[in-house]
């Protein structure tokens, strides 16, 4: 069993210490973790995604790639996958309850991303050293 009180306590719960045997952000990883999956999350908050549209907006990923992650979305709830009987088959994703309850912390993944891209974007030919980086974060 891991001690998982004293962040617990950092963020406002009452945790018994035999509450979990495994580290709640570990599980969090698990269901959102990787390079695809938060563009997935992040995308489909937005609107209802068809799966050409999110190849679109995520260039680097592969169609298996893409397949892979949203079927692991669906199964851990995060996911809705809507086929429609039409031909040509027209499937959308969109978040579920779950899924949408992931949105402050996508909001919050943005915000320190924009942050992180300003402290290490150079400002007039100069270099972002760590003591500013520690600052700013």
């Amino acid at each position: 069993m891991k001690d998982h009180t004293d962040f617990a306590r950092m963020a406002g719960m009452t945790v018994p210490r035999d509450k979990f045997d495994v580290c709640p952000v570990e599980v969090t990883a698990d269901v959102i973790g990787g390079k695809w999956k938060p563009l997935i999350l992040f995308y489909t908050s937005q609107q209802t995604r068809r799966f050409n549209e999110l190849r679109r907006l995520m260039p680097g990923v592969t169609q298996q790639m893409l397949t892979l992650q949203l079927r692991e979305l669906e199964r851990d709830g995060a996911i809705h996958r809507e086929v429609y009987p039409q031909v040509p088959p027209k499937v959308e994703y969109s978040l579920t309850e779950l899924g949408r309850s992931l949105i402050p912390l996508l909001m919050q993944m943005f915000v320190w991303g924009e942050r992180y891209m300003r402290l290490k974007q150079p400002q007039d030919g100069q270099t972002t050293g760590s003591t500013t980086h520690e600052q700013e974060m």
